[in-house]
């Protein structure tokens, strides 16, 4: 679910879904008060049978979980757990949702480039060196959106004596281009990382 999530709010409903089942294992009591409200609870038991097998679901849950008096709680609960055994969960969710909406957006940036790349492969016999430097402009793009890669993306722009950095495919120079050389490593390890932190793979993005 995490990485099918295209938002912050679905993000939330994902976090306080997880946070659901955790309350069901370590927080029992406070846990049986929301569940015993969502069964009985006439208007919240329409709405989640009504949505039931849905692609809403799971949002129609939660925000019927998030209405019930028994939501703070659960989760001043959770967290006092949380504390006890030396751990943060918003500093745990915050980093993950981090992780998600960083990826998210480096992908929105980059999309019109892919697609401009995709259709010169699309359009014309290629080779998988053409598939290979096409994808390492992107890959490049996407990091554009990641402050942690500044200093690796700094260096591959003057390695491939890039005129504009925001503009790889301005005085593009395929032989400059070459993955073998030492710059590329840090650049092309940091954007799978990014790419996992979202939930994602940078194959899987690159082909979707």
């Amino acid at each position: 679910l995490f990485a099918k999530c295209s938002s912050r709010d679905e993000l939330h409903v994902v976090r306080d879904a997880f946070y659901l089942g955790m309350a069901s294992i370590c927080c029992k009591e406070e846990y049986e008060v929301i569940r015993e409200e969502l069964i009985t609870d006439e208007a919240s038991a329409s709405t989640i049978i009504a949505s039931m097998n849905g692609p809403k679901a799971l949002e129609s849950m939660i925000t019927s979980a998030r209405s019930s008096a028994g939501w703070e709680p659960l989760l001043g609960a959770l967290h006092e757990l949380s504390s006890a055994v030396g751990s943060d969960l918003d500093q745990v969710w915050g980093g993950l949702e981090r992780g998600r909406l960083e990826w998210l957006g480096a992908l929105n940036a980059a999309h019109e480039l892919k697609v401009i790349l995709k259709t010169a492969l699309d359009n014309r016999q290629h080779s998988q060196d053409d598939d290979t430097d096409a994808k390492m402009v992107w890959m490049y793009a996407l990091s554009l959106s990641i402050p942690s890669l500044a200093q690796c993306r700094d260096a591959w722009s003057r390695t491939v004596q890039m005129q504009e950095p925001t503009n790889p495919l301005k005085s593009y120079n395929s032989e400059l281009w070459d993955c073998r050389k030492a710059e590329w490593r840090p650049l092309d390890l940091g954007v799978q990382d990014a790419a996992e932190r979202g939930g994602s793979s940078v194959n899987e993005a690159w082909d979707a």
